[in-house]
């Protein structure tokens, strides 16, 4: 905890308390203005790093569209862009607490750019107090919440948008109808990497201050409250599985919805496995830096690879397939595409480029939204809550299947994948990474997750280990901060 003593931390706790006390109910009898077609869009941007940043400027620009107010669990970060605000002479209200936000009557929608465990419960919460929402991805942080999101927004009748900007990306868009026309005749493989450089985040021998700017209880919100043990309370999240997703659910939430998107995979996959481990410095992170995850879609699986780790031990470069780190290439019957937020390429099977789809990274993803907030025509939402929740389950699934796994030798690891083609080489190549980093496999083994085999209408595991990985469905959520069963 924080230099705060015990009594200030407890008094700051009962006044949150307080605000409690008012219970679901206050949350639920606030609703939004009415909209009229020419009415400004009264916009508030929660969470400030980062990506909230981009949003605060993305959707000042947009026309008719106000930035109203701002939220963090931070002050720090508050009074950065409060700052920038003053300096435009432009309004703005403040909140630490989230739910002082959703009693605001002039918000009319609100841009979610928190830590993942936050973003049902923020989600939910919007709609009950007749917000729409735009929301970062992962859309989730389990897979049942999202089942909850989506129950929201239906009884609410709110507009929810996920943050899978590729979804807006020109080029990508060209390029996956380009495809599916079957101009590459059909498809054979898919792959997707995330080759992108983590470092240690180090590590602590005892609890570490949480910053005197930060409201710790709304920050953790339905995570547990203990002594924070890590170096940093921002962002180094993403790597611990109370608040995060690691970086299948970071970075992996992106490029494996652009897979089932180019794939026109609109369910969920029925088998997963994953297999893994975080190699080449013992910290205080609990998620994988490296992973094989298969996705097993019929007809064409997927795989997924992750690596934090450079190419070789001491080098600055990271590894590639085929000139690719961070994107997806799709190998069809008479050429292959390889490409993801930028647009990319169509290649001949001797590796020549054939056609060009640039693209703009998504710039007009936001404007999507706004314009969907006025038409409040649901299906016109180019990354909508059903999608977002599709795939970030599937980036569960993988987890979970991890987070299940025995360490096994990479003769057991090798016999296990042999039957599933891109999962065997991908393997392969991953054994030579590690020897390339001088990782002691003897020392540090890779985990082998289980094949989970999935119940998309009951959105529960079956089989032999559907009641170990069930109990990662749905999360232990802390008082108050809970996703209702009835939302």
């Amino acid at each position: 905890m924080s230099p705060l003593n015990r009594r200030s931390f407890l008094h700051r706790s009962a006044g949150v308390g307080v605000l409690l006390g008012l219970g679901a109910r206050a949350v639920r009898s606030a609703r939004a203005r009415p909209l009229g077609a020419n009415d400004a869009i009264n916009v508030a941007i929660v969470g400030l790093r980062k990506k909230g940043i981009q949003h605060i400027e993305v959707f000042r620009k947009l026309p008719g569209v106000r930035v109203v107010a701002l939220c963090d669990a931070d002050t720090e970060f508050i009074d950065l862009q409060k700052a920038k605000f003053d300096e435009r002479n432009e309004s703005v209200k403040t909140y630490v607490d989230y739910r002082k936000l959703l009693e605001d009557q002039d918000v009319d929608a609100v841009v979610v750019a928190t830590p993942d465990h936050l973003h049902a419960l923020m989600t939910v919460w919007a709609c009950q107090a007749g917000k729409d929402v735009y929301i970062e991805k992962p859309a989730t942080h389990d897979i049942w919440e999202g089942r909850k999101m989506i129950e929201a927004a239906g009884k609410y009748g709110r507009i929810v948008a996920v943050g899978s900007q590729n979804r807006s990306d020109v080029g990508l868009r060209e390029a996956i109808a380009y495809v599916q026309a079957g101009n590459l005749g059909e498809i054979r493989s898919m792959r997707t990497f995330a080759f992108f450089p983590r470092e240690s985040i180090g590590k602590v021998n005892g609890p570490q201050p949480v910053p005197d700017t930060v409201d710790y209880d709304l920050f953790q919100g339905p995570a547990s409250l203990l002594p924070l043990r890590r170096r940093d309370l921002h962002y180094r999240w993403h790597w611990s599985w109370d608040t995060g997703t690691g970086e299948l659910g970071n970075l992996g939430a992106h490029t494996i919805d652009d897979a089932r998107w180019a794939l026109g995979q609109d369910t969920l996959s029925t088998r997963v496995f994953a297999l893994g481990g975080r190699f080449g410095y013992d910290d205080d992170g609990e998620t994988p830096n490296t992973m094989i995850v298969y996705i097993d879609f019929k007809p064409v699986p997927m795989t997924y690879e992750i690596r934090g780790l450079p190419r070789a031990k001491g080098s600055s470069a990271m590894d590639d397939y085929n000139r690719l780190r961070v994107t997806m290439h799709i190998e069809c019957e008479g050429g292959s595409f390889a490409g993801g937020r930028g647009g990319g390429f169509t290649y001949d099977h001797q590796g020549n480029r054939m056609k060009h789809f640039p693209g703009d990274g998504g710039e007009t993803h936001q404007a999507n939204f706004i314009e969907v907030l006025r038409s409040r025509e649901a299906g016109d939402l180019r990354a909508d809550l059903r999608a977002g929740h599709i795939s970030a389950s599937l980036c569960h699934m993988g987890n979970i299947s991890y987070r299940l796994g025995r360490h096994e030798r990479p003769r057991t690891i090798k016999e296990a994948v042999r039957d599933y083609p891109t999962a065997s080489e991908a393997v392969d190549r991953l054994l030579s990474h590690l020897d390339a980093n001088e990782i002691d496999l003897e020392r540090n083994p890779i985990a082998l997750g289980p094949t989970l085999t999935f119940d998309e209408g009951q959105e529960r595991f079956v089989d032999q280990y559907g009641d170990w990985a069930n109990m990662y469905v749905k999360r232990n959520y802390r008082e108050p901060y809970v996703v209702p069963e009835v939302v």
